[in-house]
């Protein structure tokens, strides 16, 4: 029997407000004191959501050192690779609490709408923030996506906002929420949305051999990437003496087919995917005399149906069920007046079930103990911490393997040479560890029991200046960081034929070198114009160095370019809203070996869109309509899979 092995695709590569030792390379949004130890990048507010973007996974493709795996269309599987460390290296928090997937290990961004987001913040490293849950010190980057929390002027007791989407590929996405304020310490939200799209675009699909023959050139109408979803998601806010308290629930269901990989001119068409994914979370902070306290309690139920009706391949039917199971704390508290340290717990529970014939039905216990601190001088911040894992797994009616534990320390440190804290130096180093998932080890026809589990060390430098004057041009930021990172038994995964199929191994050892960079400068001639300009640029040298004798010896891994960048403009005047974008990814490889055979060609694309607000009867009204892929490029993120040529989007909210 064929078995399925879920999202698996090919990478390679709320706290208690210490602010005052933050610092924040803003991508979008309002300026913060540079006081951070830690290379961080954020989308903020309405400028979030001035981007042409549909999804949180959208949005990020404008991060330096970002890597988005896109395979097309509305309903398209999307993650992401940060610094070619891998999708597996890069956590993602919804409001605080880690979302985990112990069955492929790779969170699918584009399920997450940025209808009720306000916050995107991507870390190379850990936040600083010392009071965090254990399980958050152990990635090599990680993404917190924070929703809105209700605020009400006086006099205010709810806010009620309709916003309604359309456009090409048949999409009709009509979104809710509704804020409620139920006393003076506690608030509801309820946030409901419907995404339908039939997923179907032109394309030009074009090859050429490896003498420089036309092989094909197809024209044609991409099928089997439609979707049907829902999400309903329920959030409380509430203030206790000294402390928070939230609780969340989310729901998200969808039925979509898997496009399938163009290939000498033919695809299929016989995959589709049923998913649940819902989960419950309950926070708490809380200033216990000179002691600070963190808990979150969590559980999430998965469930994925997935089918192939493919009549070339073996007929597949299969249910996958995920459970999840999580609890953390962490307390705070200051030694000296300069010194404060903390320590933190956390136990996870992951379970997997399908309806297949000997299934291993493995269970994963993993523990995280972490002890972190933080040192603050005039000039000079330091964060260091370490973490230890063990992780214990259980298969059915076969031999466990044995345990397996790591201690990965990390060390921040940032400086303000000069008599201004507009600008900073700052570095850090960090080891990270990453277990092979269920499918990587234990599905029959693609896992492999005998997998190492990925180890990767980091090393970053880098400077950061930012500056806000009361001038023509207002605000100038600039970020730089130069990086190296090792990965050491890297498990990366190679398509079998299908897009839900893949066979896994062990790469070896992977020499990542980098440069970030990122610029944002912002005019205000009037009080009615305002003028933006942000540019992201990233090199990378990311090669295999595991055996001299290999063919792709020192040859760039797959996917991963050496130049990738992006831009984008935005300007107001009074009620109106231009915003344009540019992104560009440099030739890339598809395969080990960097042979013509395997080469990609680069690609960019350009967007622009165009917004009016207005105010009818106390009703605030925006009208926005986007053009995507301006020129009509032709192009692949991943090969085989073409993405959209010039599309549309037209949106319409109303706000009470």
């Amino acid at each position: 029997m064929a078995i399925a092995a879920l999202y698996v695709v090919p990478s390679y590569g709320q706290e208690m407000k210490d602010s005052v030792f933050l610092s924040e390379i803003n991508v979008i949004g309002r300026r913060r004191p540079i006081e951070e130890v830690v290379t961080v990048q954020r989308l903020v507010g309405e400028d979030l959501r001035r981007m042409n973007s549909l999804s949180v996974a959208d949005a990020m493709r404008y991060f330096s050192g970002v890597q988005v795996k896109d395979y097309g269309g509305v309903g398209g599987i999307k993650t992401i690779n940060v610094r070619s460390m891998g999708t597996n290296h890069t956590a993602v928090s919804y409001d605080g609490v880690m979302l985990g997937n112990a069955q492929n290990g790779q969170i699918d961004l584009g399920q997450f709408s940025l209808d009720n987001v306000e916050v995107i913040s991507l870390y190379n490293g850990n936040k600083a923030d010392i009071l965090q849950p254990a399980r958050d010190y152990g990635s090599a980057a990680a993404v917190y996506i924070k929703t809105r929390v209700p605020e009400f002027n006086y006099g205010e007791t709810y806010h009620a906002k309709a916003t309604f989407k359309t456009g090409s590929f048949d999409l009709l996405n009509p979104s809710a929420m509704v804020e409620l304020k139920l006393s003076e310490k506690v608030s509801a939200q309820m946030s409901v949305e419907w995404l339908n799209s039939s997923g179907k675009y032109k394309f030009r699909y074009r090859r050429v051999n490896p003498a420089g023959e036309l092989a094909y050139d197809t024209t044609a109408v991409r099928q089997n990437g439609d979707i049907n979803a829902t999400r309903l998601e329920f959030n409380l806010n509430g203030e206790i003496s000294h402390g928070l308290w939230s609780i969340k629930g989310y729901n998200y269901n969808s039925e979509r087919g898997v496009p399938g990989a163009i290939v000498n001119n033919v695809w299929r068409r016989g995959e589709r995917i049923w998913d649940t994914n819902s989960f419950v979370q309950v926070r708490l902070e809380r200033q216990l005399n000179k002691f600070s306290l963190l808990t979150n309690l969590k559980y999430a139920f998965y469930r994925t149906h997935y089918i192939n009706n493919d009549d070339k391949l073996v007929k597949v039917d299969n249910m996958y069920r995920q459970r999840e199971a999580y609890g953390s704390i962490a307390i705070m508290m200051p030694v000296t007046r300069c010194f404060s340290a903390s320590v933190g717990y956390d136990l996870q529970w992951n379970g997997l079930k399908a309806d297949m014939y000997d299934f291993a039905e493995p269970i994963r216990f993993t523990h995280y103990t972490s002890v972190a601190g933080a040192l603050n001088l005039a000039r000079v911040k330091v964060r260091g911490s370490i973490v230890a894992t063990i992780v214990n797994d259980k298969v059915k009616g076969k031999e466990s393997p044995a345990d397996k534990s790591s201690f990965t320390p990390a060390i921040y440190v940032g400086t303000y040479p000069f008599n201004t804290k507009d600008f900073t130096v700052r570095a850090f180093t960090k080891r990270s560890f990453r277990m092979p998932t269920f499918n990587d080890l234990y599905y029959a026809d693609m896992g492999n029991a005998k997998l190492n589990p990925e180890r990767v060390t980091q090393y970053n430098m880098g400077v950061a200046f930012d500056r806000n004057r009361r001038r023509l041009l207002s605000r100038f930021s600039f970020m730089l960081d130069v990086y190296y990172n090792k990965v050491k038994d890297k498990i990366v995964a190679y398509p079998k034929g299908q897009q839900f199929r893949w066979t896994m191994l062990n790469l070896g050892v992977v020499d990542i070198r980098g440069i970030d960079a990122t610029m944002q400068a912002t005019m205000s001639p009037t009080s009615d114009i305002d003028l933006t300009v942000r540019g992201q640029y990233t090199y990378q040298r990311a090669i295999d160095i595991t055996n001299p004798a290999d063919n792709y010896y020192r040859d760039q891994i797959p996917y991963i370019p050496h130049h990738s960048g992006s831009a984008i403009f935005n300007a107001r005047w009074k009620h109106w809203f231009v915003d344009y974008s540019f992104m560009y990814v440099g030739e890339r490889y598809n395969q080990q070996e960097n042979i013509r055979y395997n080469y990609t060609q680069p690609w960019y694309t350009s967007d622009i869109a165009l917004c009016h607000e207005f105010i009818v009867s106390n009703l605030k009204i925006k009208a926005r309509v986007e053009i995507n892929n301006l020129f009509s490029q032709d192009y692949d993120v991943i090969i085989n899979y073409p993405m959209p040529k010039r599309n549309y989007r037209f949106t319409l909210q109303l706000d009470i």
